[in-house]
């Protein structure tokens, strides 16, 4: 669904960001991109939906160039930015406005969406919190049925029970014909809602793994000391004692803790390379 061929760019010529990267993003999953801020993720992303074109190599999404921003790619998109801006209209106002725009927009779904996150709906929009709103775009978003959506940042201004929302109605909405791609440095606001991880640095893509392959190559577990044994990937203090990742070597199964996989590939990156360059 959406391929990068020996993609290149940059902002400055004398720095390139990115240069022959090589990357595939298939329908039906939930892919988590991370990075720190200037990592490059807004980059791609930028790429893919084409507000910004290659130096170097191709993008391809639904079979389209992104840059030519023909109708029939931009109805089949949508983007949750991180800074939602919201007209000052009631919700009817808006849905039946920017809902015209997309073919598979569901009136109804869309309804369903903003009851379970709790978003009123007599309201003018531009007067509800920060939180309200970026709830209220996910819904819509939700209902556009676009084969593609990036959201980027979608949990900033959410507390935690309509984070636990979020993470609810994403898994309830999937499908083999859908790409998901969260785009966001808190990273554990993905646990178990995404099932591909995309972790990148200063334009280089440092893991690119689901999530059973990576269980199935590291395991993570808590322990009362710091570790000393040679297979130990990282370790850093937790509740309970250390939280250690290892090296899988007796095919335990442990739950992916997202937070120190995105540690250990920043912190030590060769070791995360080492350790899936036969998978």
């Amino acid at each position: 669904m959406i391929n990068f061929e020996n993609f290149s760019f940059n902002y400055n010529k004398k720095a390139p960001l990115y240069r022959d990267l090589n990357l595939n993003l298939e329908p039906g999953k939930i892919y988590g991109l991370l990075g720190r801020n200037g990592a490059g993720k807004s980059t791609l992303l930028n790429n893919i939906t084409g507000l910004n074109s290659p130096i170097g190599g191709k993008v391809r999404v639904n079979g389209q160039n992104p840059s030519n921003k023909t109708p029939s790619f931009l109805r089949d998109i949508y983007i949750i930015p991180d800074d939602v801006y919201i007209p000052a209209i009631g919700p009817d106002s808006f849905l039946k406005i920017y809902g015209s725009f997309y073919p598979n927009f569901s009136l109804s779904r869309c309804h369903e969406y903003l009851e379970l996150l709790e978003v009123p709906h007599k309201r003018k929009l531009n007067r509800l919190s920060f939180g309200q709103q970026k709830k209220f775009i996910i819904a819509f978003a939700l209902a556009c049925n676009t084969r593609l959506l990036i959201m980027d940042e979608p949990t900033n201004g959410l507390d935690i029970p309509s984070k636990g929302l979020f993470r609810k109605l994403i898994a309830s909405v999937t499908s083999r014909n859908k790409t998901f791609i969260v785009s966001t440095h808190q990273v554990r606001d993905l646990d178990n809602m995404i099932d591909h991880v995309l972790i990148v640095k200063n334009g280089q893509l440092l893991l690119n793994r689901n999530i059973s392959e990576i269980s199935e190559k590291i395991t993570f577990q808590v322990q009362p000391e710091s570790p000393n044994e040679s297979n130990a990937i990282h370790s850093e203090s937790s509740v309970g004692g250390y939280s250690v990742m290892r090296e899988n070597l007796d095919n335990t199964d442990t739950e992916v803790n997202i937070e120190q996989l995105f540690n250990a590939c920043i912190t030590y990156p060769d070791k995360i390379r080492q350790i899936f360059k036969s998978a």
